[in-house]
């Protein structure tokens, strides 16, 4: 098969359909668009969501919950991952953590969390560590340091 033998599809490709062309054509006088009313004018668009004066369905569906506007996101690492990437006696800081891909490159605060086992001493700095996350790298021999 070579480009030269390319082509549409059968019946894919019909003539293009002239509306406006006189009675004959059947699509004469007012094009297919009706008699007046704004969809009959040049430069109609309906807004978004718009069901021709039915209630719209964002407008027909109960609000439900509750959004807190002060909610702060953490990047979550986990101190398994942690001990994966570290050597003992390291101090991990969040740039360190960013830096060995861990967490990811943006500007949240780091949060450490549980999962998994840490048997080496670990100096880590975060912004926030889960209660069971600080046992654990204090049972190590770690110490945990807050930012």
């Amino acid at each position: 098969m070579g480009l030269d033998k390319l082509k549409p599809a059968e019946g894919s490709k019909g003539k293009k359909f002239r509306v406006g062309r006189g009675q004959g054509s059947g699509n004469g006088k007012t094009a297919g668009r009706g008699h007046k009313g704004a969809q009959s004018r040049s430069g109609y668009k309906s807004k978004r969501g718009f069901e021709g004066g039915q209630m719209p369905l964002h407008r027909r569906i109960p609000k439900r919950g509750f959004t807190n506007i002060f909610r702060r996101e953490y990047e979550v690492v986990n101190v398994d991952r942690i001990a994966e990437v570290f050597e003992a006696g390291t101090v991990v800081t969040p740039e360190l953590l960013r830096k060995h891909g861990l967490v990811s490159a943006g500007a949240a605060p780091v949060k450490v969390l549980a999962r998994g086992d840490v048997a080496k001493a670990l100096t880590i700095k975060a912004h926030k560590f889960s209660g069971k996350a600080a046992e654990k790298i204090l049972a190590a021999g770690g110490a945990t340091e807050l930012l």
